[in-house]
């Protein structure tokens, strides 16, 4: 049976992180993130962070492999959404 939970966890790793890679590399290569909700990706990278703190303590490697991968994408989502909007309501006040 441990093996069987073994497998579902790493199962679930790989929808997960294929289920938000393209988000991040579109993001990433059109820096768009227009339609993308700054709480969003806040909540999305703290529960990333909570995620690998609770499978780094349990020993679930799956757990810490998936949220750190998303919490890096979360992260970098971030920062450009920051970057476009400041540069968008610098672009407003002038």
């Amino acid at each position: 049976m441990e093996i069987f939970i073994t497998i579902v966890g790493y199962l679930a790793c790989v929808c997960m992180v294929l289920g938000y890679m393209p988000q991040a590399i579109v993001t990433i290569r059109t820096r768009d993130t227009e339609g993308i909700a700054m709480s969003t990706f806040c909540m999305m990278g703290l529960g990333s962070i909570f995620f690998v703190v609770q499978g780094a303590l349990l020993g679930n490697l799956p757990l810490v492999i998936t949220n750190l991968i998303t919490g890096i994408c979360s992260l970098i989502i971030f920062v450009i959404k920051v970057h476009n909007d400041a540069k968008k309501r610098a672009k407003d006040n002038n």
